[in-house]
């Protein structure tokens, strides 16, 4: 197969980058921070993807510019597809209140192999849901018989029907709507209205301002008779706006469901709709039993019409549940209609043929059950094998829904599940897990490339070796993906191609050094030689044709290493400070060199810089000129900021400052390194602001 030339012009900062992808495999890409790895990154997904977002890089100096050059990436073959992780994948990262990650059972669960077989078992139940789809009233008949479950309300104690309940509101002291209190026979056409309930509201509102005096708060017309305010006010006392509402509402309920309900069933209810006065024990009895046996069909209904893998997977003996699914309304009589049977015989004749079929059916809800426990056990090992590696002290755990699987997260010092993960990990422990919890979204959409923008330069050494070592070694990985990591961090490239190569094999992983000169930029490949300590690259650079002053530079740093800061470490210290006597500083003494300090000092550098001549060289680093001509004589970025260092020291500029002061102090330096003469990790930026300092000068 091919490995991908990918060719990058005009994006942003970048005139032209040359960047090569070797396919199935690791491709990390090295370089220093401003370099344009993320344009990089983003030019290729824009072009992969083809979604227009190309046009967004287009650099500064062309915008407004009609025959300005445009964004293009060019060698990117077949790949089509792109799942990029960097801050704004974290940032988005949806923790969610109840699960680690947002839509766990996607990608941790729901594989193709996942839906192959939840497509056969669904097969099986084809029956009965052709049978639900063939009778399209059953829908707006489950829905009338919930409401009027629900309208029953939450039971007393003892059982029986709560006074708060909608059905007793509504029938409870009897149906005044149909039968009209005789001193109301007045407001007949309103009572009996299409609304009556907003009527009767409307009605009450008005009965304080009746009793104001004898005019109508309605008509402003005189009321003469006390028996016609009487009557006016008679309304709030006889009725409920909201039980008449629920009144009106259940008898809309009932009528459409009453062919549904059987002839004794039907005849009882009449007598409790219509009753004059309130209900007796016997009625209310009666609607107590209703509920039940509306609630067993309710069930049974919701039972079979969401018959699936989720329903039975928790089932130890299906073919014995199975038969438990058939409708008998011999049980539930008060509902046993023609109508009802209609409903019911051809949903239990599918129930019947499935029965038939019990066998095969329950040995693929076990099989598939059986993969599933498989798939969550590899993904619960690699997640938390990988947060103990790396020190944390959360695990997670994938558990079972009614209709999913949710990953929940444990700590160890928490007995439950913790909720809202995003409001207890910190910015660490969240990109930890967006990193590997973005490895198996990978998985689960297999995209043509992978790309990692600056993924792990925040962690400590230990965890940014678990995390490469999760990515790209473990079952079920990036491995033999073809994944690009852009970063600013030489660890990763240490491990992979040096100081962990024997465990990075099939496929090797392949590791390029970036560089920018203006606009332009370059990679060189990382070779295993290539990474060394800081002693041999200073053998190596030592053994140059190059000035003194530099390679005393590198001598100094390599003493620095090894801890030796004895006289010759001195003597050099001296020498880039300008001072034509040297001076001795340890931990107990701050002196002048003794001539024969500076003698014995002078002859053990001259045993690795033949040429070294204390006085000659003091002399040429006290000459500003002299100097930046050396400055202007290298190449070498690294070199140039140590010349820039001794000419001018400290400057106004606290950025370029803190970058020199930083790249010249030992603690910031790698024991393993690559070769400065050979990759070029100064930003241009730095380079260019010495240069500019010391033209100013």
């Amino acid at each position: 197969m091919d490995d991908y030339e990918i060719v990058i012009e005009n994006c942003n900062s970048i005139d032209t980058a040359n960047i090569g992808v070797k396919k199935g495999c690791l491709n990390i890409k090295f370089g220093p921070n401003g370099l344009g790895k993320s344009t990089i990154a983003k030019a290729i997904v824009s072009q992969a993807r083809d979604d227009g977002t190309l046009a967004d890089l287009v650099p500064f100096k062309s915008r407004g510019k009609a025959d300005a050059a445009q964004p293009k990436v060019d060698g990117i073959g077949d790949i089509s597809s792109a799942l990029v992780f960097d801050e704004a994948y974290v940032n988005l990262f949806a923790f969610q209140q109840d699960e680690v990650v947002k839509n766990s059972f996607d990608i941790f669960i729901k594989t193709p192999e996942y839906d192959t077989a939840m497509a056969d078992i669904e097969k099986l139940f084809d029956g009965i849901k052709k049978a639900f789809a063939d009778r399209p009233e059953i829908e707006q008949t489950t829905k009338d018989l919930k409401d009027l479950r629900d309208a029953f309300g939450k039971p007393n104690k003892d059982g029986s029907i709560a006074k708060s309940s909608k059905v007793l509101k509504a029938f409870g002291s009897g149906n005044k709507i149909d039968n009209i209190p005789d001193a109301l026979m007045p407001f007949e056409m309103f009572v009996k209205s299409a609304n009556p309930s907003k009527w009767i509201g409307w009605q009450i509102k008005g009965k304080e301002f009746l009793e104001l005096g004898d005019t109508c708060p309605y008509c402003a017309t005189e009321l003469p008779k006390p028996e016609q305010k009487e009557t006016a006010l008679a309304v709030a006392k006889e009725y409920d706006a909201t039980a008449i509402s629920h009144l009106n509402n259940l008898k809309e309920v009932i009528e459409r469901l009453g062919k549904y309900f059987s002839d004794g069933c039907q005849e009882n209810l009449a007598k409790i709709t219509k009753a004059k006065t309130e209900l007796t024990a016997p009625q209310k009895s009666f609607l107590s039993d209703l509920k039940n046996s509306i609630e067993a069909l309710i069930q049974q209904l919701d039972g079979l019409r969401t018959i699936s893998f989720f329903s039975l997977r928790d089932v130890d003996e299906i073919d014995k549940k199975m038969p438990l699914f058939k409708i008998d309304l011999g049980m539930i009589d008060k509902l046993d209609s023609d109508q009802t049977r209609a409903v019911t015989d051809p949903i239990n004749a599918q129930l019947d043929k499935l029965i038939e079929q019990v066998g095969n059916l329950k040995g693929q809800i076990n099989k598939h059950k059986a993969k599933i426990k498989k798939t969550i056990e590899e993904n619960q090992d690699s997640i938390n094998g990988f947060l103990k590696s790396a020190g944390y002290k959360y695990s997670v755990q994938i558990i079972s829904e009614p209709d999913s699987y949710k990953m929940k997260l444990i700590h160890e010092d928490l007995s439950e599940f913790v909720d809202s993960a995003s409001a207890h990990l910190s910015y660490g422990e969240k990109n930890a897990f967006a990193l590997v919890l973005f490895m198996h979204q990978v998985i689960s959409e297999d995209p043509d490339i992978v790309i990692l923008d600056d993924p792990i330069s925040s962690f400590d050494k230990n965890k940014k070796f678990a995390i490469i070592h999760q990515l790209f070694r473990r079952k079920g990985s990036l491995r033999d993906r073809t994944t690009l990591m852009l970063t600013h961090d030489i660890e990763p490239a240490i491990d992979v191609v040096k100081g962990m190569a024997h465990k990075f094999k099939d496929p090797k992983p392949s590791a390029t050094f970036l560089s920018c000169r203006q606009g332009e930029v370059k990679e060189t490949l990382i070779t295993s030689d290539d990474i060394r300590t800081f002693a041999k690259i200073c053998k190596d650079i030592l053994s140059e044709n190059i000035d003194d002053v530099i390679k005393a530079i590198y001598l100094r740093r390599h003493y620095e290493i090894l801890d030796n800061v004895g006289l010759e470490y001195n003597l050099l210290a001296s020498l880039f400070k300008g001072r034509a006597v040297p001076t001795l500083a340890t931990a107990t003494e701050n002196r002048d060199m003794t001539a024969q300090e500076k003698t014995d000092a002078e002859t053990k550098i001259k045993t690795l810089i033949p040429s070294f001549a204390y006085d000659a060289l003091v002399q040429q680093v006290g000459d500003d000129e002299v100097m930046k001509a050396k400055f202007l004589g290298t190449d070498v970025g690294y070199e140039k900021i140590q010349l820039f260092r001794i000419i001018r020291g400290k400057h106004q500029d606290d950025i370029i400052s803190k970058f020199i002061n930083e790249s010249y102090h030992i603690e910031n330096e790698y024991v393993m390194q690559l070769n400065p003469h050979k990759f070029e990790s100064v930003p241009e930026y730095v380079v260019e602001e010495c240069s500019r300092l010391l033209q100013d000068a």
